[in-house]
């Protein structure tokens, strides 16, 4: 089974994240985010991906490479300029198989592609949307339909006497070669906003997926499903790699302070007597945890440096960063790779610092 997953986008929702490393490599725990989309598509059969690429096209690849490491055959294509969802299934028609998922590159999800592929058949279907049910259904344009699975409308930002259905089109989709026919080439497309409406009524059906959902496009998100992942609400082989302490210890690591599972600690990553890592963390390669620092529902990405007495609470701390002593960063802070904070700074209410930002000691509290 062939699968394509749109990953063009530049991600400006994450940044600074996203500043220096593009979107779909961006570290989730223990691997590029994208990994997780890859080893759940293999476990449904995949073993053919099409990656299609824009911003940052050779950094995906340079992390991700021939796809060898994941049990799959992975190619790219790159759109010379942004062609939307629809422009961008239509530029990578020439590698694409008579049957094909595809797939939006920016959702952490464990739905059923296997069931969803089976209704697929069963219907006939030129196409057929995973459809998820959602809290709040205003923010997302709900998809309407009739008994069977026939989508009979698509509602683009309802009002609330609107709305009659929790169902959101979940980003992942399978299709028939044939409905490329129904694309013009060459220009930007909407393939939620013209080539799904062009199918209603002509071989159009919704699957209903049970299981977990979430678009990590935000860094309140990424955050969450970092959580979501080491409590084990989203199905990986994550969880797999916690000891009986819901602890993952990487080789080299020193750890002369307190760590509370779930967390990940990555190799060579050094954790200073008197400090604390609370539960939900991510501490990555090589970092460092100075003595008495307090870290809590954090992520902390290679090679960071935490001062002594510093705090870090529900914020991430890009590769490289250097937060010096008594700092306190928190909540929804995020340090950009190369940040360097002086000692007595504070941040909070969702501050956001570029990379190679500098500032001195004392220069911030907020």
């Amino acid at each position: 089974m062939q699968a394509l997953i749109l990953a063009g986008g530049e991600g400006t929702r994450l940044r600074p994240l996203t500043s220096t490393v593009p979107k779909p490599v961006v570290p989730l725990v223990d691997r590029p985010f994208i990994a997780f989309m890859l080893d759940w598509l293999h476990g449904h059969g995949v073993d053919d991906v099409v990656m299609s690429c824009g911003f940052m096209a050779s950094g995906v690849r340079n992390v991700l490479g021939d796809g060898s490491g994941y049990g799959i055959r992975l190619r790219y294509v790159e759109e010379p300029t942004p062609l939307g969802t629809g422009g961008a299934l239509k530029f990578a028609e020439p590698l694409l198989d008579e049957r094909f998922l595809m797939l939006n590159g920016d959702v952490l999800t464990d739905l059923d592609l296997t069931a969803q592929l089976a209704q697929h058949e069963r219907t006939g279907a030129r196409g057929t949307l995973a459809l998820i049910a959602v809290d709040d259904p205003s923010a997302y344009g709900l998809v309407r339909c009739a008994d069977g699975g026939r989508v009979r409308e698509f509602l683009e930002k309802p009002s609330p006497d609107q709305i009659d259905t929790n169902l959101v089109n979940a980003g992942a989709y399978v299709l028939e070669r044939g409905v490329l026919e129904l694309i013009a080439p060459g220009r930007a497309v909407s393939i939620e906003r013209e080539l799904f409406p062009l199918l209603v009524g002509d071989g159009l059906f919704g699957y209903t997926a049970d299981g977990y959902w979430l678009d990590i496009g935000t860094p309140e998100r990424y955050l969450q499903a970092t959580f979501d992942i080491l409590d084990g609400d989203v199905r990986s082989s994550v969880v797999d790699a916690l000891d009986a302490s819901r602890l993952s210890i990487g080789s080299g690591a020193t750890i002369d302070g307190r760590v509370v599972g779930p967390a990940f600690v990555g190799p060579g990553a050094t954790i200073a007597a008197g400090a604390t890592v609370a539960g939900r963390c991510v501490i990555g390669r090589g970092v460092e945890i100075g003595a008495g620092a307090h870290i809590d529902r954090s992520v902390i990405l290679d090679g960071a440096k935490i001062g002594p007495r510093s705090t870090v609470i529900e914020s991430i701390v890009g590769p490289g960063a250097r937060i010096g002593a008594h700092c306190r960063i928190g909540e929804r802070v995020v340090l950009g790779e190369g940040v360097v904070l002086g000692d007595d700074n504070q941040l909070a209410a969702g501050a956001r610092l570029f990379p190679n930002v500098s500032l001195p000691d004392g220069a911030i509290r907020f």
